[in-house]
């Protein structure tokens, strides 16, 4: 099972530093999500991340930059949904109901499936399925290997993501809301907890 991990949206004092030490823990993929950001602060942010780690890096705003920094791929949502003319690198898609992963699964790397639980980073922003629900579209084919579970998952749940039959699991809030309080040295402790804790 995969295990991406999400940037906060608003830039954090060394973030480049926890990021860097996520990948040298294991971390295989981290989506590059900062909505308000500007191509240059993002330029910025890249730059201070390790050369040999930036092939690990999607990126979901200022899709030139995946080519200037050979980065793994871009991600499409509601603010950028559409692919770049001539692109044909690695692609991803946010997705929040059942059937627009059936419509759009065959196209893409893999999706990310949203809210399974409750948000942890999003006040108000609650889970969107039941359980049942769930482990049927398992049953069906419609979860499978290249759909990734995002919203509200923690160290409890993390488990259950791996019984219903998801492909991966992509956090955010469980790794980045503690590093706002006591220090982004939690962050790689909150990442291995959680590696830990699945088969990956």
């Amino acid at each position: 099972m995969k295990l991406i991990v999400i940037t906060a949206p608003e830039f954090i004092r060394d973030e480049t530093l926890a990021i860097s030490s996520l990948f040298d823990a294991g971390l295989e993929i981290l989506h590059l999500r900062k909505p308000a950001s500007s191509v240059d602060e993002l330029r910025n942010f890249l730059n201070q991340i390790p050369g040999n780690y930036l092939d690990r890096i999607v990126v979901h705003e200022h899709f030139s930059l995946k080519d200037e920094f050979h980065l793994k791929g871009i991600h499409l949502n509601r603010r950028n949904a559409l692919v770049p003319n001539g692109y044909t690198g690695h692609t991803s898609c946010s997705c929040h109901s059942l059937e627009e992963v059936e419509k759009k699964k065959d196209y893409f790397d893999y999706l990310f499936l949203s809210p399974i639980f409750d948000s942890i980073s999003k006040e108000g922003y609650s889970s969107n399925f039941s359980e049942n629900e769930l482990k049927i579209a398992s049953q069906n084919g419609v979860i499978d290997s290249k759909v990734m579970a995002l919203g509200g998952i923690n160290y409890e749940n993390i488990r259950k993501v791996e019984e219903m039959g998801f492909g991966g699991a992509a956090v955010l809030g469980h790794i980045w809301e503690p590093s706002l309080e006591i220090g982004v040295a939690s962050v790689v402790d909150s990442y291995l907890k959680l590696k830990n804790s699945i088969n990956i």
